[in-house]
């Protein structure tokens, strides 16, 4: 697995692990929230436990949290839980030629411990796939020190919250400190033209398709904003490469 590799102190591992820790904090407070919010759901202790161990995907696990409140029935928050997290689908399609390479085990422990934040770290620091046995040994090993560092800035803190739910009020809003990393992050990455215009189109489609049910309108922002951009690179007129000898 990549955490033999990882033991092997790759530099990338350690630059992958510092340049995310400084969203450790954010990453804390809304893994924090997260977890009181399971356990305020009235699933019981080991439930949301289990949940919070397994499923390892905030905003899928705060928007099954208010339909198993309302009790609602169990293929309504599968459904839910399944299109808030389609965006992970784009991602793996992204890293699959990253990761193609290893054993099936390690592709599967990326992919469950792959977040908004390293997939998009991930690709500011690699935009393509290594063609070479050490590039590709790099790349990993920044990943899995992403992954590291952000499974443990998130796990034992929403554990804390969901075993410490009746001491830590909803009302402190920790859970805002998250979406700020996020809008953190964006910024640092909206760098060119295609990719400002990409988080305007996504953003505007997500506003528009609010009322969807089952949080849909981030799958339609997240189509929307694909399509276009991939329409807009095909309209760009190809480089000039120059008159060849």
């Amino acid at each position: 697995m990549f955490l033999k590799r990882a033991n092997r102190v790759h530099p990338e591992f350690r630059v992958g692990a510092s340049e995310m820790w400084p969203q450790a904090p954010g990453m804390a407070a809304w893994g924090l929230m997260t977890g009181v919010a399971m356990a305020n759901s009235g699933m019981g202790l080991g439930p949301a436990l289990l949940m919070t161990l397994t499923v390892f995907a905030g905003s899928s696990q705060l928007a099954a949290t208010p339909l198993m409140i309302a009790g609602a029935p169990a293929w309504v928050i599968l459904a839910t839980a399944f299109c808030v997290n389609l965006r992970f689908v784009v991602f793996s399609l992204h890293l699959r030629p990253y990761l193609m390479h290893l054993p099936w085990l390690e592709r599967i422990s990326h992919g469950y411990l792959t977040t908004d934040l390293t997939y998009v770290m991930f690709t500011r620091r690699f935009p393509h796939p290594g063609d070479t046995p050490e590039a590709r040994n790099a790349q990993e090993a920044y990943l899995a020190g992403s992954n590291v560092a952000t499974w443990l800035s998130w796990m034992p803190i929403s554990i804390i919250g969901v075993v410490l739910a009746n001491f830590i009020p909803t009302t402190w809003g920790l859970g805002f400190a998250g979406i700020l990393c996020l809008i953190g992050i964006l910024c640092s990455l909206a760098s060119t033209r295609l990719r400002l215009l990409s988080a305007a189109v996504a953003a505007t489609a997500a506003i528009v398709a609010y009322k969807l049910p089952f949080k849909l309108n981030i799958v339609v922002a997240i189509a929307v904003a694909v399509l276009v951009c991939m329409g807009t690179e095909k309209l760009r007129p190809a480089p000039d490469k120059g008159h060849t000898a």
